[in-house]
């Protein structure tokens, strides 16, 4: 009875947070949002200077990507808000200090650059998949870098970094969760803190917490899954959105049913002679 007591005390409690709860959880699905938003940006920029052929826009995307992969998140954080501050502090006439004191601003830009460092690798080694032959034909059409990026790699490309960019958003998901170290953000792990009082670890991280997150996190995977097998029926490489969605079974087009009965046709006459012929050498063998 205790145990059932004690549960229905944090139910309530629980209800009485609700409110401040959905607040959180609003700012953690927003710091996702624009943060994967400027990530997706990041990635696509630096993955595509890292895979130029000039060298002056492969160094600096290099350097830019090791560096801010080599940094934490929280490292990165807590120099965005108390360090450089500190050149507006020496400079008060320098513009832009209102952007550099939202702390909210400095999480989604922090995000945004840290994971789509990574994220820049994962668009980087897409385009080196893409088949030679592609390469190749591009060349012989005389096309541009930028053109041949435009028109045939990265199409091409693009249902391949997906897989990669889905794991790199959900990373991101998560990640979220340090930025409630900012003053003034209030996002979801926030306020888990905030009901942990009144109830237990337990009851605010291991059941409330992880159950919200892996809902976040199933909900982003399905997205992405949706993308990519739409980028797949794009290049003809499998079916569409549509017919994965439909409970029917696919349709055989009338060519390929044809084929498929032709094959077995032959497959069937090719045995039956096999088995003649076996017949025919056992005869013989017994006269």
């Amino acid at each position: 009875m205790d145990w059932l007591e004690e549960q229905r005390q944090h139910l309530q409690a629980l209800s009485d947070f609700s409110d401040r709860l959905i607040d959180g959880l609003l700012t953690t699905i927003q710091l996702t949002l624009l943060g994967g938003a400027l990530a997706f940006v990041v990635a696509v920029a630096l993955g595509l200077m890292a895979g130029a052929p000039s060298l002056w826009l492969r160094g600096p995307a290099r350097v830019l990507i090791e560096f801010f992969r080599g940094i934490s998140l929280l490292v990165l954080l807590f120099w965005m808000v108390y360090v450089l501050p500190l050149f507006w502090m020496a400079n008060p006439d320098l513009p832009g200090e209102g952007l550099v004191r939202n702390t909210f601003l400095i999480g989604v830009v922090a995000l945004g650059i840290n994971y789509g460092a990574y994220g820049a690798e994962a668009v980087r080694a897409s385009l080196t998949t893409v088949s030679q032959g592609q390469w190749e034909a591009t060349t012989a059409l005389s096309m541009s870098w930028p053109h041949k990026m435009r028109r045939i790699i990265f199409p091409q490309a693009w249902a391949l970094m997906l897989p990669s960019l889905a794991n790199l958003w959900v990373h991101l998901l998560k990640g979220s969760a340090i930025v409630y170290i900012l003053p003034g953000v209030n996002d979801f792990t926030f306020e888990l803190n905030n009901l942990r009082r009144p109830t237990d670890i337990w009851f605010s991280h291991a059941l409330v917490g992880l159950v919200t997150y892996f809902v976040l996190a199933l909900i982003l995977t399905i997205f992405m899954q949706a993308l990519e097998a739409r980028a797949k029926h794009k290049l003809g490489r499998g079916p569409s959105l549509k017919e994965i969605l439909s409970p029917d079974p696919p349709a055989i087009a009338p060519d390929a049913a044809s084929s498929s009965t032709a094959t077995l046709s032959t497959e069937k006459g090719s045995q039956a002679r096999g088995e003649t012929d076996a017949s025919q050498t056992t005869g013989g063998g017994a006269r």
